[in-house]
């Protein structure tokens, strides 16, 4: 799931979507207002959660090439 680029371009999307609703209210009601603030906290946890992902998606790749290149490493020797 977590692999998916769709789940990853959705994640952005709702980003995007949330530090809008976060700028519009700045705008509109200040930068310290409650609104203003709950966007900011709810797009921090989109942040944060995204970059998870990403990082669980970048270490299972490193846990991929380590193994290969073990393999790669055993294979001549079996061949031999």
């Amino acid at each position: 799931m977590y692999k998916d680029s769709n789940y990853q371009s959705e994640m952005i999307e709702k980003i995007k979507a949330k530090r809008e609703l976060m700028i519009n209210s700045a705008n509109k009601l200040g930068f310290i207002s409650e609104q203003t603030i709950k966007y900011s906290q709810e797009l921090d946890e989109l942040i944060n959660h995204y970059q998870r992902v990403i990082g669980q998606t970048s270490k299972s790749t490193e846990e991929v090439k380590f193994a290969f290149k073990h393999m790669m490493m055993v294979w001549p020797k079996v061949l031999v």
